[in-house]
């Protein structure tokens, strides 16, 4: 005869956000005695600005960092090349993150009813092997002509630094 532990109940399980709803609140404390408080602290207008740099810097790097792990869309023109356009001694890779956007660019251009042929590239290729082989300083346009498009542009950090040019060069 076995014993499979039948005659044993099956535990409640209770969500521990349940148990926390369930907790009376704190009671407030009064502090006894003379309260030490703080000093406000100053924070220079240098400083305000410097964090806000880093802010959008990291807010930036992870943007490329999403770039470079997503497929994205890159139109080819006539020739099978991919296509690109040339803005400011740039030349831009127009890629797109979808068919939406693509679509929508190609209204934008006056070209909607031609057949736009593409290919699917992930953003690290477009920036490591696809960029260094355009002549002349390139990088990546995403969702071009949308409000939420970005430029990826060749300065070190997104482009290998064999490519990257320096922002006092192209002034």
């Amino acid at each position: 005869m076995s014993d499979n532990g039948d005659h044993i109940s099956r535990p409640v399980r209770v969500s521990r956000l349940a148990e926390l709803a369930d907790w009376p609140a704190p009671e407030p404390t009064v502090a006894e005695g003379p309260v030490a408080v703080e000093p406000a602290v100053v924070v220079e207008p240098e400083a305000l600005v410097e964090d806000e740099l880093t802010v959008a810097r990291r807010r930036f790097a992870r943007l490329v960092g999403g770039f470079r792990r997503s497929a994205v869309l890159v139109p080819l023109n006539g020739a099978g090349c991919l296509w690109s356009a040339d803005q400011g001694g740039v030349r831009w890779i127009c890629a797109f993150s979808d068919e939406e956007a693509l679509a929508r660019f190609a209204r934008a251009q006056g070209d909607a009813g031609r057949e736009w042929e593409f290919r699917t590239v992930l953003g690290a290729r477009l920036l490591d092997v696809m960029v260094p082989m355009l002549p002349g300083p390139a990088g990546v346009a995403l969702d071009a002509g949308d409000a939420d498009g970005v430029l990826f542009p060749p300065v070190a950090g997104i482009v290998p630094d064999a490519v990257a040019v320096d922002v006092g060069e192209m002034q």
